[in-house]
């Protein structure tokens, strides 16, 4: 590219940011978030005393689904506080994230802040992305190429596209424990040992209130299905955002907007996508903006896919369903090489 077709190329995202400040869709929206952590809140603290009101009784499944579903929705909060959606400043942005994240639902705040951060940076380029870094999954052929693990790691992997919904039912339980290992290799340096006493008491007030009211076979199952639920959830609200969207090798060079662009995955599906989601349906828009506050997404995206037309970026929308076809076809193909040679 030449030194002139790379500034034009660069003066695109700042001309787009230009519209979105004269929008005023990047100024605060305070009355919606006090609206919204309200309510949520509310709800959040219903379940518990259900907890409480129902005894110890089967019926408590239920009421372990719900908190499953509310863990989501709390999460999804201190998401929007860690991109400073809520407040511009640092202070407030992480006290709310300490006290929904470590305490509410057991997550290691600046771990996830240092996880996120750098997908952000860079999403869906090799090495650089933490959420296609090989684990469990493989999100390319190359990287199945490479891989050197035990044989029951190498079994999932190679039929991940049909274990990846099973697989989220253990994800709630995947963030507690790198929550733990973060904090306990010291990767985690900022308010550390705050962290530690409210990760700490969230377990203990969990685990200790369930094993309380219920029997031990009881208690075992409320947890287990309550994990299970935030697991889940958590999964199927991420996974349609980048999976199956193009990926990048690590020394390729992209800029700013086109990179978050082509990454990314819009999900249609109105106001009920916009609840379920938390905006991440907007996955674009949050990706060119990231401390735009959720409710102004959907208007950003009129100008966002005018503006990817006019200058001809791909701009890619879809429904949840056909989203997670592309999942599942997406990690099919890359764990190709570890089936050679057998059925399928």
């Amino acid at each position: 590219m030449s030194d002139a077709a790379s500034v034009t190329v660069r003066g695109d995202y700042t001309q787009l940011m230009k519209l979105m400040r004269q929008s005023g869709l990047l100024e605060r929206r305070y009355g919606y978030y006090f609206a919204k952590m309200t309510l949520t809140l509310l709800a959040f603290a219903a379940g518990w005393v259900a907890l409480f009101l129902v005894g110890d009784s089967w019926w408590q499944l239920l009421v372990a689904g719900f908190l499953g579903f509310m863990f989501t929705q709390v999460a999804m909060i201190g998401h929007d506080a860690g991109h400073r959606q809520i407040f511009t400043s640092r202070k407030p942005s992480s006290v709310i994230g300490l006290v929904l994240g470590n305490l509410f639902v057991g997550l290691s705040w600046g771990w996830w802040i240092d996880k996120h951060t750098r997908h952000h940076a860079h999403p869906n380029q090799e090495e650089l992305d933490p959420d296609i870094s090989v684990e469990v999954l493989v999100f390319s052929e190359e990287q199945a190429h490479k891989m050197r693990r035990s044989w029951i790691s190498q079994f999932i992997t190679r039929y991940q596209a049909i274990l990846f919904f099973p697989l989220l039912l253990l994800e709630g339980l995947n963030l507690h424990v790198s929550s733990v290992e973060a904090l306990v290799k010291g990767k985690v340096t900022r308010a550390k040992w705050l962290e530690v006493v409210l990760l700490s008491i969230h377990l203990v007030t969990v685990v200790g209130t369930a094993f309380l009211l219920l029997s031990p076979g009881k208690a075992i199952a409320f947890l287990a299905v309550q994990q299970a639920v935030f697991g889940f959830y958590m999964g199927c609200s991420f996974a349609p955002n980048h999976k199956g969207m193009p990926i990048f090798a690590r020394e390729e060079k992209i800029d700013f907007l086109r990179r978050q662009v082509l990454t990314s995955r819009n999900i249609r599906g109105g106001v009920f996508a916009d609840f379920l989601l938390g905006g991440l349906n907007y996955q674009i828009e949050h990706h060119l903006f990231p401390s735009m506050p959720r409710c102004n997404l959907k208007h950003a995206q009129h100008v966002v896919r005018d503006f990817c037309r006019e200058h001809s970026i791909s701009y890619y929308e879809t429904s949840a369903a056909r989203s997670y076809y592309e999942v599942l076809q997406h990690l099919h193909e890359s764990s190709r090489p570890l089936r050679v040679g057998q059925p399928g």
